[in-house]
């Protein structure tokens, strides 16, 4: 049976911090049976490893949408910590897809231009960092405001539902054509990138999955695919292995 796990927005008005770290939402199995007590981690690093906790005043929103479509807040006091993720325990006991999401608030960080510019090319920030070689700019340091928008989906016996493609209205949001946990090694998943609701034309979008661990010439970590959008937020992975699947971006 195909599994997939995260879908992994990180919105970068500008760009990230130089060690900004990809965030995701990680559970030991993502199908389970109705009334499953789970834990849910949220990872900030990488989709094999979290390097620190998240502190509760920077979630702006936390929320899990049920097979029916409602949609409730899961409140900061609900979490805690563990040695080096923010863990969540829920109990699940309806039947059907279920939505997980986090939004985390603004911050701001300064980088010289070495450190910004090494930050783009390491994190393949390929639009932004062109964009300053155009412009002349890489030798100005950056101030910069950043954000990250996280999804998970978790299945929950075997009927599948809509609530997979729910808007959580995050600042930056993938939302999935179709429900994956209706695909299979070979099919291809299609989505849409919106940022404030709107389409994102022409966004790089990264995925991989666990267990693919290639890397670059300059030691930088490789998705297993990148893709762009077309001109109305769409784009599409082929899902080359079984397993757990993530989309990320850089807006």
């Amino acid at each position: 049976m195909k599994k997939f796990t995260a879908l992994c927005a990180t919105l970068i008005i500008g760009a990230s911090l130089l060690d900004a770290h990809d965030m995701f939402l990680k559970l030991r199995s993502y199908i389970v049976e109705p009334n499953t007590n789970l834990t849910i981690a949220l990872y900030n690093g990488t989709f094999d490893k979290s390097e620190n906790i998240i502190t509760r005043d920077r979630m702006i929103d936390a929320s899990i949408v049920y097979p029916n479509g409602k949609r409730k807040r899961i409140y900061k006091n609900q979490w805690r910590d563990g040695w080096y993720e923010t863990l969540l325990d829920l109990k699940v006991e309806k039947i059907g897809t279920h939505l997980v999401g986090v939004s985390t608030k603004a911050k701001i960080i300064e980088l010289s231009a070495e450190d910004f510019n090494l930050y783009l090319a390491h994190d393949k920030v390929m639009d932004i960092l062109a964009e300053r070689k155009k412009n002349g700019e890489t030798d100005k340091p950056a101030r910069e405001l950043y954000s990250k928008h996280i999804k998970t989906l978790v299945q929950v016996g075997d009927k599948r539902t809509g609530s997979f493609n729910t808007n959580l209205e995050y600042p930056i949001e993938i939302i999935p054509s179709q429900n994956p946990y209706n695909l299979k090694k070979g099919d291809e998943m299609g989505f849409q990138v919106l940022r404030d609701g709107k389409a994102v034309a022409n966004q790089l979008v990264y995925a991989s999955y666990a267990g693919f661990h290639g890397h670059l010439e300059d030691g930088s970590h490789e998705e297993a695919v990148t893709t762009r959008t077309d001109n109305k937020g769409f784009g599409k992975i082929k899902l080359v292995e079984s397993g757990e699947w993530y989309l990320r971006l850089i807006h």
